[in-house]
């Protein structure tokens, strides 16, 4: 008699599972879009930038050009509170490239390694001294809108 009842038990139980399974998912979806609301805000950006003094340098440049930004996407900022920023100081070589990113305001190891991995694929048009690309240092802040 049993073998005769199980389908029907089953047919029963089905959608009594599926509608507490499909409000789960809504829940879920509901959580993830307001996450990616709180992640994908666009980080504002604070530079400045000044030349990097070298031993061999002539005395003075009578021409300087600041370096120029030709690839700079912003970073990946993990949700943190208002008023908390990030600042970060690096090298901008001859080559354009970005040398030696370093921290000088943290807001957790998650945050500095994604701003860190961002700074270092930047891409610049170097500083010029005289019309020759010359090495300069740039620190940039972030912070939420």
């Amino acid at each position: 008699m049993l073998r005769r009842l199980w389908p029907c038990l089953l047919l029963c139980a089905v959608p009594a599972t599926a509608s507490v399974q499909a409000a789960a998912p809504r829940l879920r979806q509901a959580a993830l879009t307001e996450r990616e609301r709180q992640v994908w805000k666009t980080p504002k950006r604070a530079s400045e930038f000044s030349d990097v003094p070298h031993v061999s340098a002539r005395a003075r440049c009578e021409d300087t050009q600041p370096p120029e930004a030709l690839t700079t996407p912003d970073p990946l900022l993990v949700p943190v509170t208002a008023g908390v920023k990030v600042k970060v100081s690096f090298i901008i070589g001859s080559d354009g490239r970005v040398h030696s990113p370093l921290i000088l305001q943290s807001v957790g190891p998650v945050g500095d390694r994604n701003v860190l991995q961002t700074v270092r694929a930047w891409r610049y048009r170097p500083a010029t001294c005289n019309g020759v690309p010359t090495e300069s240092e740039g620190k940039v802040e972030f912070s939420r809108r």
